[in-house]
């Protein structure tokens, strides 16, 4: 029977997961450590966790579960402390990282010495960094991938899903491979696009500085997630890169594909690239959380008429509803204009698509 969970990490996927938890799980004592004292602070003030452990060594020891919220890098730097701890028999392990085969292959050093290690990925997040960003909906029909080996207990996976089954996640078991190959083509490799991208937009602003200035509108929306924690990006790159090399390379293929289309002028083959890729996008899932957090974008047209934009703040302010961003798309003299509003979830979205109706606003979602 599981008494306590020890988390190490509080950040906002730790505190998520301590608040989902605690929800859950009443009876279970929800243990938090970091290496930043003002998290942990933070985490007890805000009732996060139940208790805040002195040391690393002293929460997990004491522990029935314990997981490790960090990135990758730390992650496996944490393995190896645990090592050198004296850890209850049978502990159940977890991590959140966002590559597997590292973390579970040093994760096989804690099962040597008793205890049982489940890689996970929780692939969900928010656009607020930090403990008191904690949500304990954050996780809500997200898809929580689970890594066990062939080693791994099914009642110790079963115990694991049932303690995090408050995070009304979606689980999903993958082989750690499996997992790497995924994430590596639907957000990593991405994620390397976009900054490339970024980067070939700075070099060009610094001689024509009008490149800045045009960049700030639908360029920028689609960079987006360039904006990441760099540390956290490097290591992902570093922990997967057996399996984003190939990948690059395909894809340098594919845009050397696309340049000999447009060098021999093949329109039809051109416009055959833009089509299938048009409709193999329209068929994936719309809204749908998966492995790059989705933006929860609500479009309202708005009258070029002085306070329109605090009054549609205003409604929605009454009614609780949180704006992570905000953003005017076109306002000219005497034209109707386009406010982009982006929230934390697809629930708050559609209440405050209902809210702004009945205020005869104009409003429709990201394509």
């Amino acid at each position: 029977m599981v008494k306590k969970v020890f988390i190490a990490g509080l950040g906002l996927i730790g505190g998520s997961l301590a608040l989902a938890v605690k929800k859950q799980h009443p009876q279970v004592t929800v243990t938090g450590f970091d290496i930043d004292d003002q998290a942990v602070k933070l985490a007890s003030s805000l009732q996060i966790i139940d208790e805040a452990a002195p040391s690393l060594e002293t929460g997990a020891a004491e522990a029935d579960v314990i997981i490790m919220s960090a990135p990758v890098e730390s992650t496996i730097r944490l393995i190896h402390e645990l090592e050198q701890t004296d850890l209850k028999p049978g502990v159940l392990i977890t991590d959140v990282g966002s590559t597997k085969q590292s973390v579970v292959q040093a994760g096989r050093k804690l099962t040597a010495k008793g205890a049982v290690f489940i890689g996970g990925h929780p692939m969900a997040g928010s656009h607020k960094t930090g403990v008191e960003a904690s949500k304990e909906r954050l996780f809500e029909n997200a898809f929580y991938v689970l890594t066990p080996t062939e080693d791994t207990p099914a009642g110790s996976l079963i115990q694991l899903q049932n303690l995090l089954r408050g995070t009304k996640a979606k689980f999903m078991e993958l082989d750690p491979e499996q997992h790497d190959k995924y994430a590596g083509l639907i957000s990593h490799l991405p994620h390397i696009i976009a900054s490339a991208l970024v980067h070939q937009m700075d070099e060009t602003g610094k001689e024509e500085p009008v490149v800045q200035q045009l960049a700030a509108g639908g360029f920028r929306d689609i960079t987006r997630i360039a904006s990441a924690s760099p540390a956290m990006w490097r290591d992902i790159l570093m922990h997967n890169k057996d399996t984003l090399l190939p990948m690059m390379a395909d894809w340098r293929g594919r845009m050397e594909e696309i340049e000999r289309l447009l060098a021999t002028g093949d329109e039809q083959a051109v416009y055959a690239f833009f089509s299938d890729a048009k409709a193999a996008r329209d068929r994936l899932p719309s809204k749908q959380k998966g492995a790059i957090l989705p933006f929860y974008d609500l479009y309202v047209d708005i009258p070029d008429h002085p306070g329109v934009i605090s009054d549609v703040t205003a409604i929605l302010a009454k009614q609780n509803i949180s704006i992570t961003n905000i953003r005017i798309i076109e306002a000219r003299e005497g034209i109707m204009g386009v406010l982009r509003l982006s929230f934390r979830s697809e629930s708050d979205l559609i209440y405050a698509k209902a809210v702004l109706k009945e205020h005869m606003y104009e409003t429709y979602d990201a394509p």
